[in-house]
C-alpha cells in the first residue's frame, strides 16, 4: 500500500513533468562535436533537444554506475575471500566432527 502511495505522489508528477518537458522541447537542435568547424556535418547530430538531454542523462547514469561498480570491487573481492574461508572452516569443522564421532563410537561402553 505504501509503495502505491509513493508511486502516486512521486512518480506520477515526475512523469507529467517529463511529458511536459518533452512537448515543450521538440524543436530540433544541432549538436556539433567539432569545435573548430561547427558546420562540419560528419561530426554533428540533429535531434530534438529532449532526446539529447535524455541520452546525456542515461549515459551519465551508466557511467556513474560503472565507476561505482569498479570502485567497490575491493569490497566484493573481500566478500568472496571471506566466503571461501568460511566454506573451508566449515569443511574442517565437519571433518573434525566426523572424526570425533568415530572416536566416540570406538570407545568401550560401560
Amino acid at each position: 500500500m505504501a509503495k502505491k502511495i509513493v508511486n502516486l505522489l512521486i512518480l506520477l508528477p515526475l512523469g507529467i513533468v517529463l511529458i511536459v518537458f518533452c512537448v515543450a522541447n521538440r524543436q530540433s537542435v544541432t549538436l556539433a562535436l567539432n569545435p573548430f568547424r561547427p558546420d562540419d556535418q560528419v561530426l554533428s547530430l540533429n535531434a530534438p533537444l529532449f532526446v539529447l538531454l535524455f541520452v546525456t542523462l542515461i549515459l551519465g547514469m551508466l557511467l556513474g554506475a560503472g565507476v561505482t561498480w569498479f570502485s567497490q570491487g575491493k569490497h566484493r573481492k573481500r566478500a568472496r575471500n571471506q566466503t571461501q574461508e568460511a566454506v573451508r572452516w566449515q569443511a574442517e569443522a565437519d571433518k573434525h566432527r566426523t572424526r570425533a564421532e568415530q572416536i566416540a563410537g570406538q570407545l568401550p561402553s560401560k
